[in-house]
């Protein structure tokens, strides 16, 4: 696009609480030497993005300007850049790394020393434009559509998550949480092998969901017999539990879920301050718990892949879609436990 076209000024959305959450006409950014310049598609709300409105993420400060699940197209380039065409559909891999520490030079830079997040610690791509790395850019294929390209990266959190359990093929698996991750969990964990899936949730709805997307059962979350209940239908004790609910009675339920020597894995975003864990189980089962944060460009690749082979359902994880000036509504709408993916258009 000739850069004479591109308007001086665009909205952004602005977001100071979950009943404050606004359009800011702001400047319209350049790209610099390496960037690129973006129209944004399709911005995906995130369970994050809700923590964070309601002041509970612990490292999102309001107000913050969201938007890190984007599909767009580039719209010009800055210097530097000569591998993407105007026009190119896009998916951003959000993570900002320093690419110096310990931890980025062994690519392990999920867990860089320094990391932000686009759209959670900088201004994201839920606005008309914005510019990014072109590093951070992932072509997009045709066939894939722009719904079914914004769940390109809520995947790749599943599919790391999945990756740093290890291989399994022929083990079995609960997942804790039906929403969006744990939905993701699922279809990761069963094209990784599993071969059983106990997936729970509160409600009847997303359990309902789970089972059509593959597992094997899906439990209410508040059973009091819950554990008797998930190792009946895995035949014994999980090999590896995925919490993507990360409360202190989820993490109680997966102790008490998993085999003896067995892992978890915790997916799901923490809430601020202490959570009570029985150490002493821990210790005495030799169990392993493990966190698991965002991706590297493999599990983003991967998660690509797993959305182009039709692997996810796009009609059952969109639950809810808005234009960019009722992004209001589209915040207020997450609110609601029967949405899954609520998703931010463009025109």
């Amino acid at each position: 696009m000739p850069e004479e076209t591109v308007p001086e000024t665009m909205r952004q959305v602005l977001v100071r609480s979950l009943e404050d959450v606004t359009l800011d006409i702001v400047p319209v950014p350049e790209p610099g030497a390496g960037e690129v310049l973006l129209r944004t598609v399709v911005a995906g709300i995130c369970g994050s993005d809700m923590h964070a409105a309601q002041g509970s993420h612990p490292f999102i400060d309001l107000p913050y300007r969201p938007g890190h699940e984007v599909v767009a197209r580039v719209e010009a380039v800055g210097p530097g850049v000569t591998d993407l065409p105007i026009g190119q559909r896009v998916v951003i891999e959000p993570n900002l790394t320093c690419g110096r520490c310990a931890q980025c030079r062994a690519g392990r830079y999920n867990i860089c020393r320094e990391l932000r997040v686009f759209g959670c610690q900088t201004p994201g791509g839920m606005a008309d434009r914005f510019v990014i790395a072109a590093d951070r850019l992932h072509p997009l294929p045709d066939e894939v559509s722009d719904a079914a390209a914004a769940l390109v990266e809520p995947l790749a959190t599943p599919v790391h998550a999945v990756r740093k359990a290890g291989p399994l093929t022929g083990r079995t698996v609960a997942v804790l949480g039906a929403g969006p991750i744990g939905l993701l969990v699922l279809v990761a964990a069963r094209r990784a092998g599993a071969s059983r899936i106990v997936i729970t949730d509160l409600l009847a709805t997303k359990r309902e969901r789970a089972l059509r997307m593959g597992a094997d059962a899906a439990l209410p979350a508040d059973d009091p017999d819950l554990v008797a209940a998930a190792h009946a239908a895995l035949d014994g004790p999980a090999d590896v539990v995925f919490d993507c609910v990360t409360r202190e009675r989820s993490l109680a339920q997966a102790i008490d879920l998993v085999t003896k020597g067995g892992q978890i894995v915790v997916v799901g975003v923490g809430a601020s301050g202490g959570t009570s864990v029985r150490m002493d189980l821990v210790q005495d089962r030799e169990i392993r718990i493990e966190g698991a944060l965002m991706y590297v460009g493999e599990d983003f690749r991967a998660a690509l892949e797993l959305i182009r082979s039709g692997a996810v359902d796009v009609a059952d994880m969109v639950t809810a879609t808005f234009p960019l000036d009722q992004a209001d509504r589209a915040f207020a709408a997450c609110g609601d436990p029967e949405q899954v993916k609520v998703l931010i258009t463009v025109p």
